[in-house]
C-alpha cells in the first residue's frame, strides 16, 4: 500500500470532466496516491480506462460496490484532502444539503479531510438565489471553492460558470493541503516544495486615496496577480502574508492577510511586516499621489462649482523604501505595469524603473483598457537588477506567479 498522502478526486456530471484527466494525472506527477470516485454522470463524459490508466488506482463508482471493506466510509476516512472538479449545480446542492444517495456524497460526509470544489455550471444556474446559497453555506463550512472562471461555456454561452483550468485547480488544492498538513506532505513529496521554510510577503490590489467620505481617487487593479503569487507561494511550502488593498477577488482562506487602503495604510504594513520576510513582493497598484487635504464631508458639485481642482501630493516610493532597507539575503521584487505597445520600449522602461529603485528583480507587463488589470490572464518579462532579462511568462496568472517564483527559488541573491 502506498504511504503518499491520498487525494481523492470526485468527478460529477459535467461536460468539463474531460479536464478532470488532467487534474489528476499532475496530482500523481507530484507523487500523491490518488483515487477517483466517479459519479454515474460523470462517466458519461469521461470513461473509466483513462481515468484508471491516469490515476494508477481503480476508480470506484458505486455504493453498494466493495461493501465487505465498507468501501463507502472508508474512502473518505482514508483521504488527505478531496478535491471535486467539476463540481456541477446539482452537486452542491447535494453537498450544502449533506446528501449522501452516492458513493460520492459517502466519501465526503464519512470524511475529516479538507475539501476543495471547483464549480462548473451555465452562468443562469451560477447566478441562480439556490446556487448562491448553497456556495454561501459551503463557504461557512470551510470548503474552499475554486472559480468558476469567465468564458466560454458549452454551445455559444460566455460567462461566469467556466471551470478553473487544471493548474489553477491542483495549486490552490495543493495550497489547501499545505495548511491543513502544516507543509508535511509538501516537504515529503512534491518536486514543487521549493519554498519551505521561505516566508514571503506579497502585496496585492489598489491602493485608493479618499476625497472625502464618499469619493477616492483609485486604479484598476483588481488584485488577481498578487493572490495568485500568494496561492503558489503556499502550495510550494511558504509561510504567507497577503497585505491586501481592495481585492475583486476572494483572499486565500489558507494565509494570513493584513487588509489595508491607501498608500500609507500599505507602506505602515510593508514596513511592519519587511523585515521578517525572506522575500518581498510588491505586486500591488500604488497611488503615485494623495489629496493634500481631504474633506470632512460630501464635497457638493453646488459648491464646486463646473470645475473642481484637486492639490495633490507625492506619496511615499514603498518599492524604493523597501529596497534600500532589505537585510542581507532578502530578496525584494517590484512589478511594472506600463501602457506601452512596443515591447523593446517596455523593457526599456522596466531597465531605467530598477536601476531608480534598487529592487534585486522587476516583474514588468503591459496594462491597458482590456490587458493586465482585472484579466485572468498576463504577459510578463522578470528583470534583474542588471537589468538582464531572467524569465518571460505568459497565460493565466497562477501559472504566471509560478515562473515568478521560478525566478526566486533559483535566485543567487
Amino acid at each position: 500500500m502506498s504511504s503518499a498522502p491520498r487525494i481523492v478526486v470526485g468527478i460529477t456530471g459535467g461536460i468539463a470532466a474531460y479536464k478532470a484527466v488532467n487534474v489528476v494525472r499532475a496530482f500523481v506527477l507530484r507523487g500523491f496516491d490518488v483515487h477517483v470516485v466517479a459519479t454515474e454522470a460523470a462517466l458519461r463524459f469521461v470513461g473509466t480506462p483513462t481515468l484508471e490508466a491516469i490515476s494508477r488506482n481503480p476508480v470506484y463508482t458505486g455504493l453498494y460496490d466493495g461493501v465487505s471493506e465498507v468501501r463507502h466510509v472508508a474512502i473518505g476516512q482514508s483521504a488527505d484532502l478531496i478535491v471535486i472538479a467539476p463540481a456541477t449545480a446539482n452537486s452542491i446542492a447535494k453537498l450544502a444539503a449533506g446528501l449522501a444517495d452516492d458513493l460520492l456524497g459517502n466519501t465526503i460526509l464519512a470524511s475529516t479531510a479538507p475539501l476543495v470544489i471547483a464549480p462548473a455550471m451555465h452562468t443562469e444556474m451560477w447566478n441562480n438565489a439556490a446556487t448562491v446559497a448553497n456556495v454561501a453555506t459551503l463557504r461557512s463550512r470551510g470548503v474552499t471553492i475554486i472559480g468558476p472562471g469567465v468564458g466560454a461555456l458549452t454551445g455559444t454561452d460566455v460567462g461566469p460558470g467556466r471551470m478553473e483550468e487544471p493548474e489553477t485547480i491542483v495549486e490552490v488544492a495543493l495550497a489547501t493541503l499545505a495548511h491543513a498538513s502544516g507543509h508535511r506532505f509538501l516537504a515529503e513529496l512534491s518536486a514543487s516544495a521549493d519554498l519551505v521554510g521561505t516566508r514571503i510577503v506579497i502585496s496585492a490590489g489598489g491602493t485608493r486615496e479618499p476625497l472625502d467620505p464618499v469619493r477616492y481617487l483609485g486604479n484598476r487593479s483588481s488584485g488577481k496577480q498578487g493572490v495568485a503569487l500568494a496561492q503558489a507561494a503556499a502550495s510550494r511550502g511558504a509561510q504567507v502574508t497577503l497585505i491586501a488593498a481592495h481585492l475583486e477577488v476572494d483572499a486565500p482562506a489558507n494565509i494570513d492577510v493584513v487588509r489595508v487602503s491607501s498608500a500609507l495604510d500599505l507602506d505602515a504594513a510593508m514596513r511592519e511586516q519587511a523585515p521578517t520576510a525572506d522575500v518581498v513582493i510588491m505586486a500591488a497598484a500604488v497611488a503615485d499621489y494623495r489629496p493634500v487635504t481631504v474633506a470632512p464631508g460630501k464635497i457638493k458639485k453646488e459648491v464646486a462649482g463646473d470645475t473642481l481642482t484637486l492639490d495633490l501630493v507625492k506619496n511615499p516610493d514603498i518599492l524604493a523604501a523597501l529596497s534600500a532597507a532589505k537585510a542581507p539575503g532578502q530578496i525584494v521584487i517590484g512589478f511594472a505595469a506600463e501602457t506601452e505597445p512596443d515591447t523593446d520600449a517596455l523593457v526599456a522602461l522596466g531597465r531605467a524603473k530598477i536601476a531608480r529603485k534598487g529592487c534585486d528583480y522587476l516583474v514588468v507587463n503591459r496594462v491597458g483598457w482590456t490587458e493586465g488589470f482585472a484579466s485572468d490572464d498576463n504577459v510578463v518579462i522578470v528583470l534583474d537588477a542588471t537589468g538582464a532579462i531572467v524569465n518571460e511568462a505568459s497565460g493565466s496568472k497562477i501559472s504566471v506567479a509560478n515562473r515568478i517564483l521560478d525566478v526566486i527559488a533559483h535566485s543567487p541573491v
